[in-house]
């Protein structure tokens, strides 16, 4: 007997709560639920819910842990880049990967949109429009029923006796802290630092440039003269969502003499690669990331045509931004090829790991081990920026520095963010393997909370006495007839 799709999302649900119940999702409640201060503790606290905030804790639902919040300084429905900084109107990866689903189907977007718009519809669309990613996202949180504390900002993380961690984060009526067991910090591109500006960039005010990731009114650009630096992905949809809100001109500016035309890392990008790249020793990993940096990552060819497509855009290429002047009619751009005059300058430059710039992950970062520390290039490979890399383990764990026994606590605290890039390869940057990530993540997380409640859980052994059988299950039949009183038959 076929089964038939579901057409309606309420529909889906049910579909989606039968899986759920044949699975036996999520699992029995296991781990030794702990109390201070009158207040129950977290097993997970995880810093953001994000894609990857979002999909780690359904994973640890899933798997029987059952006192999990996140928090996030977005209001609901708005957490991520989705509907704030990105500027792209579709995802850049394709429509029918599995994504969040962690094995089911019926939790897919691809279920969720055909549910609401049909099949046929799903196989028009070329990709997902960022918009209804979002709204996606948002169902995914309320049908797994993940509990997200949302408006609020997390202040500091420090390690408290009894294995425990106090996490404090302000929120409209003051500051307030909660007690966690382990903590994943789940908060994307900028999850150790800040979105990166270039020193040149600081030689103007800020009300002439703005970075890429930053919530810029794109109507305010009408009529103005627009400059983007940089060559990637976001440099397309930042120039482009320029153009669409009538600029009058846009000046891309690209330090590359092109633009980046392979991925060297869709290369290695298969399954084998997801779960075995940790294992990989590190002069290979350096390796790989440090040529994947040269080489850069190329924009998706319809994001570079959605910016030429307009004859007011101008790509400038072997054309770093060698001096930055305010002028009486806004900045002037210096490159080597020549002066240009502009109104607005977006910053498309990347992310980095700057420690500094998040003072509520200090007490992490500062006892953590870095790359920098772990491993020394040779010779003409030196990198600043995958040296300050954390060095983690083998479930996304901060790694303490070499006999520091007393910051033991620090594998308790997992790097779920792109920070874990040099460490783990791209296993939780996106739709392709954030399943294989989350499944890395908390596989790891369970046998730690398992080990460490090791003599609660030898005491429940020793005390375990349930009776599996009354005892009229069976006859003895020595009982019943003496065997002694009988003549011997042999």
């Amino acid at each position: 007997m076929t089964r038939l799709s579901p057409r309606t999302l309420a529909e889906l649900e049910e579909r989606l709560a039968e899986d759920l119940l044949w699975l036996n999702r999520p699992a029995a409640p296991w781990t030794k639920q702990r109390h201070r201060d009158g207040s129950k503790v977290l097993d997970v606290a995880v810093i953001g819910a994000g894609l990857c905030g979002l999909i780690a804790m359904a994973a640890l639902k899933a798997n029987g842990i059952e006192e999990v919040r996140a928090f996030d300084s977005a209001p609901a429905g708005r957490e991520g880049p989705w509907v704030t900084s990105a500027r792209m109107q579709t995802l850049r990866t394709p429509k029918d990967l599995p994504g969040l689903a962690l094995g089911l189907p019926s939790l897919t977007f691809r279920a969720w949109y055909e549910a609401q718009f049909g099949r046929e519809a799903f196989e028009a669309m070329d990709l997902i429009p960022t918009g209804q990613w979002m709204d996606y996202l948002v169902w995914y949180r309320k049908v797994l029923e993940l509990d997200v504390v949302n408006d609020v900002r997390v202040t500091g993380i420090s390690p408290r006796p009894g294995g425990l961690f106090e996490i404090t984060h302000s929120e409209a009526y003051g500051e307030k802290s909660v007690f966690a067991r382990r903590v994943i910090i789940a908060t994307g591109l900028d999850g150790l630092g800040e979105p990166s500006l270039p020193a040149v960039a600081h030689r103007v005010a800020e009300r002439y440039r703005a970075h890429g990731a930053a919530i810029i009114d794109m109507a305010s650009l009408k009529g103005k003269r627009v400059a983007v630096v940089g060559s990637g992905s976001s440099a397309m949809d930042n120039a482009a969502a320029a153009l669409e809100a009538g600029a009058a001109s846009v000046d891309l500016f690209a330090r590359q003499p092109t633009l980046a035309k392979t991925d060297k890392l869709s290369g290695i990008s298969g399954l084998g690669t997801r779960y075995g790249y940790f294992d990989l020793p590190d002069a290979d990993k350096w390796e790989i990331m440090q040529e994947a940096g040269k080489t850069g990552t190329p924009p998706p060819r319809h994001s570079v045509l959605r910016v030429s497509a307009w004859p007011n855009a101008h790509f400038h290429l072997s054309s770093p931004i060698d001096d930055l002047v305010e002028t009486a009619n806004g900045v002037e751009i210096t490159t080597p090829k020549g002066h240009y005059a502009v109104d607005f300058i977006i910053f498309a430059t990347g992310f980095g790991i700057d420690y500094a710039k998040r003072p509520e992950f200090s007490e992490i970062t500062d006892r953590a081990l870095p790359w920098g520390e772990a491993y020394s290039p040779p010779e003409g490979q030196a990198n600043a920026g995958l040296a300050i890399s954390p060095y983690l383990g083998n479930a996304f764990q901060f790694t303490p520095r070499p006999g520091q026994t007393e910051d033991a606590w620090l594998s308790y605290v997992h790097c779920f963010s792109f920070p874990s890039l040099l460490s783990h390869g791209k296993i939780n940057s996106g739709m392709p393997s954030i399943n294989e990530g989350a499944t890395t993540l908390v596989n790891g997380i369970v046998r730690s909370l398992f080990t460490e409640d090791r003599e609660e859980l030898l005491a429940q052994f020793h005390g375990y006495d349930k009776s599996e059988l009354t005892g009229d299950e069976w006859t003895d039949a020595d009982k019943v007839l003496d065997v002694s009183s009988q003549p011997n038959t042999i």
